[in-house]
């Protein structure tokens, strides 16, 4: 399987980010997509998702489920944890999971993994930063997807934190799976591919 872009394109409210952006990105590998506050980072992630249509270009998830959009077949964790402050930790993954599909992690397994077991009743609106980063990343083990679009996964996260990160992202990859990455931070991530948007255009 790869994840396959060409001569990709994004205008957003009127303004080029990027043009003529190619790549491809085999099972096991991680993209790694750098590059100053407004270029594109965030847009490209979102149009890799199917929440923004590309200006021109072409996104294909090759040799995978031809039924499956890149969309489908991607989970996409954005700069909001997207959480419901009214549930409690548990209910969040339950919730998410009513919704994605389950077939992955057991809800309680997941929270153990991303250190978060003692909080499953607390109410997520009670969860620091780093908490809620952590609940956001819980919800790509519950429902397997083969593509992670994870748009900076280390904010607000400590060192313990990026640790857990690094393990997450080192046993997807080992099983197959795919991972585009927008980040600042430097990431223990191997198989590495990268490229760096500049404002206007590929720096």
């Amino acid at each position: 399987m790869r994840l396959v872009a060409e001569d990709l394109a994004c205008v957003r409210g009127g303004r080029s980010l990027f043009a003529g952006l190619g790549f491809a990105v085999h099972a096991g590998e991680a993209l790694i997509v750098t590059g100053p506050n407004g270029a594109g980072k965030s847009s490209l992630l979102r149009l890799l998702a199917g929440l923004l249509p590309p200006a021109a270009g072409r996104i294909a998830l090759e040799d995978g489920d031809p039924e499956r959009s890149v969309g489908t077949a991607a989970h996409f964790v954005g700069h909001l944890d997207a959480l419901k402050g009214a549930l409690t930790v548990a209910e969040n993954l339950g919730f998410a999971r009513a919704l994605l599909g389950a077939g992955g992690m057991e809800i309680e397994a997941a929270l153990a993994a991303l250190g978060l077991e003692r909080l499953a009743e607390f109410s997520a609106r009670m969860l620091s930063a780093g908490q809620r980063r952590r609940l956001a990343l819980a919800r790509l083990l519950i429902s397997p997807r083969p593509l992670w679009l994870l748009d900076e996964p280390a904010t607000a996260l400590d060192a313990d934190g990026q640790e857990t990160l690094a393990r997450l992202m080192a046993q997807h990859l080992s099983g197959g799976g795919l991972a585009v990455i927008a980040t600042h931070a430097a990431l223990k991530i191997e198989r590495v591919v990268e490229i760096r948007l500049g404002v206007g255009g590929i720096a």
